[in-house]
């Protein structure tokens, strides 16, 4: 069973791990399945993270021993079938001044810069979890050649649509903003659709690839 922990007065977080793993994120995405088509009274909303589940609910409707024993059942209740995933594909340019961190990444990994963009552009990429700043959509599935940790201190004014990586993880960033990230790549693609019904271009559980595109490319599509 996973651990559950209050949150407030309103919410109950469901941990099945500590680690990014498609096995775990996928029992996450299971209980937010059931979840979203049986809720139970009070239920207002589940947010999907890499291994764990925060559940919001009404206090005024019920607590956490009952959310939690609503969880629970569900756990044993049979799985609800995953939605077709979605394939998104983001256009990327990996020229110099857009990817200030390629020369980097390249002597760490022991990869030439064209290797270091082929197996990132090799890499199978799904999103797992949305956080930090609007539209940011955490991708797991970065190659394990260029896995690196985040860097000693955060860059500021990082321009909006780069392409950055750091372990397992990848994400189009969508505002200016310092990262840690290492930053090889910038994408013309938007990720903020100003659609109030579907304000971002992913959704939790769809598949990204990249795409190169030249410099010409990059600033027909800016």
């Amino acid at each position: 069973m996973p651990v559950f922990r209050p949150v407030g007065e309103h919410g109950l977080l469901v941990e099945f791990g500590d680690r990014i793993s498609s096995e775990i994120h996928e029992r996450v995405l299971a209980l937010d399945r059931l979840l979203e088509a049986t809720p139970f009274a009070g239920f207002r909303e589940a947010v999907p993270a890499y291994a764990a589940l925060l559940i919001r609910f009404d206090p005024l409707v019920t607590d956490h021993a009952s959310v939690q024993r609503a969880a629970e059942a569900l756990l044993h209740a049979p799985a609800m079938p995953a939605a077709p995933s979605r394939l998104r594909e983001v256009a990327v340019c990996y020229d110099d001044d857009l990817a200030p961190d390629l020369p980097a990444v390249a002597r760490q990994s022991g990869l030439t810069r064209e290797q270091v963009i082929a197996t990132h552009l090799a890499g199978e990429y799904s999103v797992f979890m949305y956080g930090f700043a609007p539209g940011y959509a955490y991708l797991a599935g970065v190659p394990e050649a260029l896995r690196m940790p985040r860097k000693p201190t955060a860059v500021r004014g990082i321009a909006a649509g780069s392409v950055v990586i750091a372990g397992p993880q990848c994400l189009v960033t969508t505002l200016v903003m310092p990262t840690g990230w290492w930053i090889i790549g910038r994408s013309p693609t938007a990720i903020l659709t100003g659609d109030p019904a579907t304000p971002f271009l992913f959704d939790v559980g769809d598949r990204v690839r990249f795409r190169r595109v030249s410099r010409s490319e990059y600033e027909d599509m800016t």
